[in-house]
């Protein structure tokens, strides 16, 4: 039975050379992965980016509100695997239609993105897949400290930016990022959750 998967990490943990090595797999076996991404993701414009430098052309740029469950059933013929990099940029609805793909068609989707933006809060696409994907995996990797970086930190002209639009793309004007752990974060954005008489060690 095909499932729904959701591998997310902070940036930097490989996600996209994943989808890179995944595709290839499949295509060595003589199957066919289709690669997909949101419209909203500009980063490399019809391109999947990894930061140690691969690229590949995606098959499809998923525009806004669009029905991906239709689009691959009349644009596509035989798939064995729908791959999507920065899911977090899908709709509510666009993850659900993930969901009929993989139960009405038989189809494995493996999703791929990050859980949270540079503020702390969930991206609506990554909170729907966190509540119904069949498999969640985390993709770790390390803040400066050493410790597991959980956060994403934004940056204007190398400072920490804590107010704007969940959406700004990296290397985007003068927009960076950087990833940190929960104390790591909480330093430098000096953000206080629900009780900030707790301290994170």
């Amino acid at each position: 039975m095909a499932k729904l998967y959701f591998f997310y990490g902070a940036m930097n943990s490989g996600k996209t050379t994943r989808i890179l090595q995944c595709e290839y797999n499949y295509k060595e076996q003589g199957m066919r992965a289709v690669i997909m991404k949101p419209q909203t993701d500009t980063k490399g414009n019809d391109k999947i980016v990894s930061r140690i430098g691969s690229s590949k052309k995606v098959d499809y740029l998923i525009k806004k509100d669009e029905n991906i469950f239709d689009l691959l059933v009349n644009e596509y013929g035989h798939v064995d695997l729908l791959l999507v990099d920065e899911a977090q940029f899908l709709t509510t609805r666009q993850v659900n239609q993930l969901m009929d793909i993989v139960v009405d068609l038989d189809i494995p989707v493996m999703c791929y993105g990050l859980r949270t933006d540079f503020k702390g809060n969930g991206f609506p696409g990554a909170r729907r897949l966190l509540e119904i994907a069949h498999e969640l995996t985390e993709i770790k990797t390390i803040c400066e400290c050493g410790k597991k970086a959980m956060f994403n930190v934004r940056l204007m002209d190398g400072k920490v930016v804590t107010e704007g639009d969940s959406v700004a793309i990296d290397g985007e004007g003068k927009i960076t990022y950087t990833v940190a752990c929960a104390k790591c974060f909480m330093m430098k954005t000096r953000k206080k959750f629900d009780h900030p008489e707790i301290k994170y060690e």
